[in-house]
């Protein structure tokens, strides 16, 4: 068997709700954009998620493009950073610096690729004051109050990454209502210094100091490294909106002619024992608590893709356990003998099975049952090359260990990852505004669709966080913290 083609790719793309076939725009090509880390805190087992999901993008289509450019970026500059360089009686470059090392630390610990390129914000900012610049000189953008915005209604097809009309999208969402905004849904492009910033958060720019808003950052970044149209970007459920909706109104405006992305991908949420991960619920978890917990990064790696992608994922005990023993039956079959051997000199072309599944919307669930009968035949008959295509197939998707530790996960080592976050304190004042007015937006989205189900499913959820929202006439909602 030899895996098909490119053209039998298949991907799932946001914009158009439906699978569609990859088509590349330049022939044996692939270039793909996703949102990186913002380095103001240890990263999150959602956001590891995130990061194992594009890596196998990534490996999968090494294996069939002559060329693919993987971007991923590194937020270091945002309010968020700010405030937690504050908490902490800490500079901003020592706190970016020091997450983005516990950063690397667990990605390499789940056996991640580097990508081709991986920008900083801090190291762009004259290609993101240029493309501001085109923005405001294009009559997208206006200056107010030392703000720089993006006029949204200059843009015709706002809201159709969302499948949303600017009018619902005022009418569904609780936005920031402020004097030197046109309109509500007007987004930040630069936004001016205050007398507290971090001298190191402070840019010049011809409207004054102060920093870029976040969504520009990626425009400005994409384009310098994949140009003014390019293939996939990808990102997690909820960068959909506001984040890419604002992304494709300022980069298809600054380069007029432009479609920017070909296609949108998007991976799901992740939840902890069936609640939603949250800061500020302080539940999430990090791969390094793990990893201190004693479960190995194959393990973890193995388990986040257990799902498929674009599925919520709930990481429990049952989950960790399945993919524990997953991959030990995967790695008793080795001997270090025969493992030195093949180590020694294999090709590194998976199986034509492998990428077939893949190159159906990622297809792991398949790909996992290939495997197993993969050990099936192996047991059955241990040939030297029935043996190395397993191990080639392994180390292809990340989950290989030459010396795999086996590990027996039962509910104290579970708890002991859980508990390395105190959770008892469910503080109200840390609740995440944007993560609120997101859902809100969310709910309104289902409401229209006639999905009361999933409308009440988010109230309730908003409700066990202490958030309290209430439907006006025409069709606005507020809500109050308690």
């Amino acid at each position: 068997m030899s895996f098909k083609s490119a053209e039998t790719i298949q991907i799932f793309d946001t914009l158009t709700n439906k699978n569609q076939e990859l088509k590349t725009l330049e022939e044996n090509v692939l270039k793909m954009y996703v949102c990186g880390p913002t380095v103001y805190d240890r990263p999150h087992l959602g956001n590891a998620r995130s990061i194992v999901v594009y890596d196998l993008f990534y490996r999968f289509f090494l294996q069939i493009f002559d060329k693919v450019i993987y971007v991923r970026n590194i937020t270091d500059v945002d309010d968020k950073i700010n405030q937690a360089a504050k908490e902490q009686n800490i500079s901003i470059q020592e706190l970016t610096q020091k997450i983005l090392q516990f950063f690397y630390d667990d990605i390499s610990a789940l056996n991640v690729l580097k990508p081709t390129f991986e920008p900083k914000v801090t190291e762009n900012i004259p290609e993101i004051i240029q493309m501001i610049q085109e923005l405001i000189d294009n009559n997208n953008a206006y200056i107010q109050d030392g703000h720089v915005l993006f006029d949204v209604s200059s843009y015709k097809d706002y809201g159709k990454l969302s499948n949303r009309k600017i009018d619902e999208l005022i009418s569904g969402a609780r936005i920031e209502i402020a004097d030197y905004k046109k309109n509500p849904l007007d987004f930040v492009l630069w936004k001016p210094a205050s007398s507290n910033d971090d001298i190191s958060s402070i840019f010049s720019s011809p409207w004054g100091e102060g920093r870029p808003g976040w969504h520009i950052e990626c425009s400005a970044m994409s384009f310098k490294f994949l140009g003014e149209n390019f293939d996939i970007h990808g990102g997690g459920a909820d960068l959909q909106f506001p984040h890419h909706e604002n992304e494709i109104a300022q980069s298809c405006s600054a380069h007029r002619g432009s479609c920017y992305a070909s296609y949108w991908i998007h991976n799901g949420f992740l939840t902890v024992d069936g609640e939603k991960m949250s800061k500020s619920l302080k539940n999430f978890i990090t791969v390094d608590d793990l990893i201190k917990a004693g479960i190995n990064g194959s393990t973890i790696r193995l388990m986040l893709l257990s799902s498929h992608y674009r599925k919520p994922f709930d990481f429990n005990q049952k989950a960790l356990q399945d993919s524990q023993k997953t991959l030990e039956k995967f790695h008793e079959i080795f001997n270090d003998e025969s493992l030195d051997k093949i180590l020694e000199n294999q090709p590194n072309k998976p199986s034509p099975e492998i990428l077939n599944f893949l190159a159906d919307d990622l297809n792991f669930s398949k790909v996992l049952a290939f495997l197993h009968s993969q050990l099936k035949a192996l047991k059955e008959n241990k040939s030297q090359k029935k043996l190395t295509d397993f191990i080639i197939n392994l180390k292809f998707l990340g989950i290989f260990s030459k010396k795999f530790i086996k590990n027996n996960i039962d509910k104290s080592t579970f708890n002991i990852a859980l508990d390395s976050k105190d959770k008892s304190s469910n503080n109200n004042t840390n609740i995440d505004i944007n993560f609120v007015e997101n859902q809100i937006a969310l709910r309104q989205k289902y409401k229209s669709e006639k999905n009361f189900a999933k409308a009440d499913e988010i109230r309730l959820k908003l409700s066990e966080l202490g958030v309290v929202i209430e439907d006006k006439p025409n069709a606005i909602t507020t809500f109050t913290i308690k």
